[in-house]
């Protein structure tokens, strides 16, 4: 009879650990992960400026000073969506140049055969244009270059790179 710790034991009576949630699980992963498109931020943006444009009608329509409930704030309001509004417009970029695209304009920028690599959506500049981040490691095991490219999410353009001599020790994994 062999009898288990009561520590190991889940009040359901399931054994304890730790598991990852189903969405986290990798085996029951199925298919690409498609990135999701920024050109969403119009919705949003559209519906700032429906409200703007509210605001300020209601300001407009009900402006003397005797009323209570509409008052210089909604004035503010307007002035304030409508900026937000604009600025998800404006920053609606497309994003047209998909992860494999990039890591694909990244190999061919670095110069070296590439075995693992890793991409990264970021944004840059005051309108968020997508950029992808590509960290590559040459083909040879140990790899014994990285390099880090910079791609545009919008037009492909390859932005910025980096290589170097991996500096990373592999001599107690041989």
């Amino acid at each position: 009879m062999t009898t288990e710790p009561e520590s190991d034991k889940r009040p359901g009576g399931g054994e304890a650990g730790d598991s990852l949630p189903e969405d986290l699980d990798v085996t029951a992963y199925v298919g690409r992960y498609t990135f999701p498109d920024i050109r969403r931020r119009r919705v949003p943006g559209l519906l700032y400026l429906v409200l703007a444009t509210g605001c300020f009608a209601l300001w407009v329509t009900y402006q003397s000073g005797t009323r209570v409930l509409v008052n210089d704030g909604f004035l503010w309001a307007a002035v304030g969506l409508l900026l937000v509004g604009w600025y998800h417009l404006a920053a609606a970029w497309p994003l047209s140049v998909r992860d494999t695209d990039a890591l694909v304009a990244a190999a061919a920028a670095v110069g070296f055969p590439v075995g693992h690599a890793s991409a990264q959506l970021g944004w840059r500049g005051l309108r968020s244009r997508p950029t992808w981040r590509i960290l590559l490691y040459s083909g040879e095991e140990p790899p014994t270059r990285r390099g880090l490219v910079l791609v545009d999410g919008v037009d492909g353009e390859v932005l910025a790179q980096f290589t170097e001599d991996n500096p990373e020790d592999w001599s107690q994994y041989d």
